[in-house]
């Protein structure tokens, strides 16, 4: 039987057959005729890891077909869709030839036409071939592509007009900079809704790769981590650079979250990178950083952390420093607040107990966390109090109290522990929050890994027996 007089609900189950089975020539032919709007060939992929052949197969068919001047009258195929975990149920269901899949990849309902219209709709068809998407989710992490990706890429940039890549998420790990612009080149950059450049970079090398982060104008979230300084940037040079970055941030009229991590020029700069940011953020996190008082201050009034759902500063040493602007930052925040986190900041009993009635107007408060401070059990207590009439606040995890240490050199007396742990359990009982779960996590001194403590201890293995 032709393609074109085979019945709709045939085409799924025949083409997973034919994928496979790797039957090259059927692919080809099938994704000619496809009867649906989206192809979505990346959940079958997931089930069945393509060879080669078989992936080069689907991209020829698809190749015939925008070369063709007139298309198949049946042909409606507008989406390839690369990416893993998007339209799992699709093959699933038409698996057992369910007709009643249809809805799922079918467009909208087409308003009926004039007479009129439907001749000049019929021209213009003639006259225009309307590209494909190709969506994709990009990971870059090796000196060289594998063979599919770079299979894809050569035929993008064949069919440049006609095959547009649009790749939602993109990670860049380790990839020399000049394969990145190459590749970039041939991806829709306003595709982009989530970035993370999670590499060992000089700020220099960020600076060749701004530009494009500057044509990402729906970008939603955005990752950079571990961007270093050279020692013998001037300052003049250092200045410059960060300008070159923190401009870019006037493109980005969608970044909703914002995570930086080991970033070495952020000391004293915070306001250069924050000011440029055009709407509020709900995520901001600033981790394993350092900070300057007059950095906290800036985040204390900056208008973009007005509605922040999420804050972080893990790993941000806040020993020496002055918290009033962390307690004006958490008060001002305190409608939206959800999730924060002070893991790592080297926090005294002091500075802590000032945050205290900060921490207990925030009514959203769904999780803190505040593991590797040194804070006593009297602290501990005087928080759970505080926060007693957070509603939301599920999830707390607190470092193990100075009290439950045998030494200077951090051992963990775990018996001290249980019963520290179990008196804050019972004034959890007694205050009528039983269900708030509190979890310490301490790490060990030995090997560095989390002890946590629930009702029971979670060791590591060097509290284990031999």
């Amino acid at each position: 039987m032709a393609l074109e007089e085979l019945p709709i609900e045939l085409f799924p189950p025949l083409f997973m057959a034919a994928f496979a089975g790797r039957h090259t020539k059927a692919l080809k032919a099938m994704v000619q005729a496809w009867p649906f709007p989206c192809l979505p060939l990346g959940a079958l992929m997931k089930d069945h890891p393509p060879h080669l052949e078989t992936f080069q197969a689907a991209l020829d068919g698809l190749d015939v077909l925008l070369s063709q001047e007139v298309r198949p009258r049946r042909w409606k195929l507008q989406v390839l869709d690369l990416r893993r975990n998007t339209h799992e149920d699709f093959w699933t269901l038409w698996s057992g030839i369910k007709a009643s899949v249809c809805s799922l990849l079918e467009p909208d309902p087409i308003q009926p036409m004039q007479k009129s219209q439907r001749v000049e709709s019929q021209a213009v068809l003639k006259l225009v071939r309307a590209p494909v998407e190709v969506l994709v989710d990009l990971c870059l992490k090796e000196d060289t592509l594998d063979e599919t990706l770079s299979y894809l890429l050569k035929k993008a940039k064949q069919r440049r007009s006609l095959l547009h890549l649009r790749c939602q998420k993109l990670r860049i790990f380790t990839m020399p900079m000049q394969s990145i612009k190459r590749i970039l080149k041939v991806v829709q950059l306003d595709s982009i809704q989530d970035l993370e450049v999670n590499c060992i970079w000089k700020l220099g090398t960020l600076g060749r790769f701004v530009p494009h982060l500057g044509r990402m104008g729906n970008l939603r979230r955005l990752l950079l981590s571990r961007i270093h300084m050279l020692p013998r940037t001037t300052p003049d040079q250092e200045e410059h650079l960060v300008d070159q970055l923190t401009t870019q941030f006037l493109n980005l009229p969608h970044l909703q979250e914002l995570y930086l991590d080991s970033i070495s020029f952020l000391e004293g700069r915070l306001h250069q990178v924050l000011r440029c940011l055009k709407t509020p953020l709900e995520t901001l996190w600033i981790t394993n950083c350092l900070l300057s008082e007059s950095d906290l201050m800036y985040l204390s009034q900056c208008p973009s952390i007005s509605m922040l759902k999420d804050l972080s500063l893990s790993g941000v040493n806040l020993t020496s420093l002055s918290l009033e602007p962390l307690q004006v930052l958490i008060e001002w925040t305190s409608a939206t607040l959800q999730d924060l986190d002070l893991n790592e900041c080297g926090i005294m009993d002091t500075q802590f107990s000032a945050l205290l009635p900060s921490l207990s107007c925030c009514s959203q408060l769904t999780t803190f966390s505040f593991c590797g401070n040194p804070i006593s059990m009297a602290v501990l207590e005087s928080l759970l109090q505080h926060t007693m009439g957070l509603s939301k606040l599920s999830h707390v995890l607190y470092p193990a109290p100075l009290e439950s240490y045998e030494d200077v050199n951090g051992t963990l007396h775990l018996g001290l522990l249980a019963e520290l742990h179990t008196r804050l359990k019972q004034l959890l009982y007694k205050s009528g929050r039983a269900s708030m779960g509190w979890v310490s996590a301490s790490p060990c001194p030995h090997c560095g890994d989390q002890i946590f403590y629930d009702t029971e201890p979670i060791l590591c293995p060097c509290y284990m027996p031999a």
